[in-house]
């Protein structure tokens, strides 16, 4: 989403590093590109106008001036400053209340029910055990969606059908947590057309019935400042205690993102990074501010990793890749892990200095690449993938058939995997002296 902002930023720092020491009048002329960077990425302009005016009364200071890399000492201050800007991480109030009652609110389109379902599975993760309410009982389907989702995480559904009272269907909910032993109660209001007052007060009656320890709106990231509005009035009509933005892999421009909290003074707390029902994480203003300036993301790729990979899979693949022994079976089953953590593209942007490297390389190539080869190897046998030398022409021209792709693409494919596994057997050749001389060699 912030790609576009990222690259401008970059253009400007790019600029400041070729200066050597900066002038009051380099400064300014950076800020004026910032300035622009924040609008064309739909900023609310008066937090433009703040932040530029911060960033700039510190870069002209002698903290700047006199840094031996004032462009680098600049790059901080940007830094800092979205921090600042995004506001401090947004955390649920969990374990206040028994149960915990978190009620969902939004527009209609926002991702609400979805949202709902993803934030269950983010908890019970952590050890909660959570209750999905279907209380949108305005909206076609609404209770089945949410049915649906809490069949696909195996999480229970209260629901009342359509007919019964929102406020009713809340509170009884609420009743059922307590007698079956959940932990936590999310409520999956009505979403609304637009700020309907009729239909505020019937979110203030939910309110005042169950009094739950947060309200959390669900705003779309791709409606721009639409969105800002949006958690201005919601907030101002039933009092919120955080945000949720859905959409933040999309095309948006990002700068709903960087203006809600400052202008609400609503935080940011979680963010919906995709259509996955896994696909919601804990908002870390660092980080996205890392994120922003291509300093990627490398903590939130650790957890990932943590939560999604099978570590004894991957401690086995790697002991059988440092011996020189791994096959064709070792090399799809790393792929389809690598896969769990998300697309090429996402992953690459959350790894330090990876955005420039990105704009030379076709993402929807290297995914169609990456889908080629795992198709290839999926059409083999299990003794072929362990013993591909044997592959001859008459099993490549099946495989190939298999695949959808030719015989010289299994030809590129083995002869890449054969290269690889001659370049770890002379690394390891030797109980590791291979590669321990590598390693000195480049001086590690």
């Amino acid at each position: 989403m912030f790609e576009a902002l990222g690259d401008r930023l970059q253009n400007v720092f790019d600029d400041l590093s070729r200066q050597g020491r900066l002038t009051e009048e380099d400064i300014n002329v950076a800020m004026r590109q910032v300035r622009l960077a924040l609008i064309a990425a739909d900023v609310d302009f008066k937090v433009v106008k703040s932040f530029v005016k911060r960033v700039r009364e510190r870069s002209i200071g002698d903290e700047v001036m006199r840094n031996i890399s004032p462009s680098q000492q600049v790059v901080k201050i940007v830094h800092d400053e979205l921090v600042a800007v995004l506001g401090e991480p947004g955390r649920l109030q969990l374990g206040v209340q028994h149960p915990t009652v978190i009620m969902m609110v939004g527009l209609q389109g926002s991702g609400k029910t979805t949202t709902s379902g993803k934030l269950a599975l983010q908890l019970r993760r952590k050890g909660s055990r959570p209750l999905l309410v279907a209380a949108d009982v305005y909206r076609p389907a609404a209770v089945n969606q949410l049915i649906t989702v809490g069949k696909q995480l195996d999480i229970p559904v209260y629901e009342e059908g359509t007919s019964a009272d929102p406020r009713d269907i809340c509170a009884n909910g609420v009743e059922f947590a307590k007698q079956n032993g959940h932990t936590v109660v999310i409520l999956d209001t009505a979403g609304r057309l637009n700020i309907d007052e009729m239909k505020m007060d019937e979110i203030r009656d939910i309110k005042a019935r169950v009094d739950p320890i947060e309200t959390l709106l669900v705003v779309d990231a791709m409606t721009g400042q639409t969105a800002v509005g949006v958690a201005r009035d919601f907030d101002n009509a039933v009092d919120i205690t955080g945000l949720i933005m859905t959409k933040v892999d999309g095309d948006a421009r990002g700068g709903a993102a960087i203006s809600v909290r400052e202008v609400t003074g609503v935080p940011i707390k979680y963010l919906g990074v995709g259509e996955k029902l896994d696909a919601l994480q804990e908002f870390h203003p660092d980080r996205l501010a890392n994120r922003i300036l291509g300093m990627g993301d490398v903590l939130t790729l650790v957890e990932r990793a943590q939560l999604e990979l099978d570590q004894e899979e991957s401690e086995r693949a790697g002991k059988r890749l440092m011996d020189g022994d791994f096959d064709l079976e070792d090399f799809l089953s790393q792929m389809q892990q690598i896969k769990k953590l998300g697309s090429i593209g996402s992953i690459m942007s959350m790894m330090p200095g990876m955005n420039q490297m990105m704009k030379d390389v076709d993402m929807n190539e290297a995914e169609g690449g990456m889908k080629r080869i795992e198709a290839i190897i999926q059409s083999m046998t299990p003794f072929e993938r362990r013993n591909p030398k044997l592959l001859k022409a008459s099993r490549k021209r099946r495989i190939a058939k298999g695949a959808g792709t030719t015989v010289q693409e299994v030809n590129g494919l083995l002869r890449q995997f054969r290269e690889m596994q001659g370049m770890m057997k002379k690394l390891t050749r030797g109980k590791g002296r291979g590669l321990k001389n590598l390693m000195r060699n480049l001086g590690i």
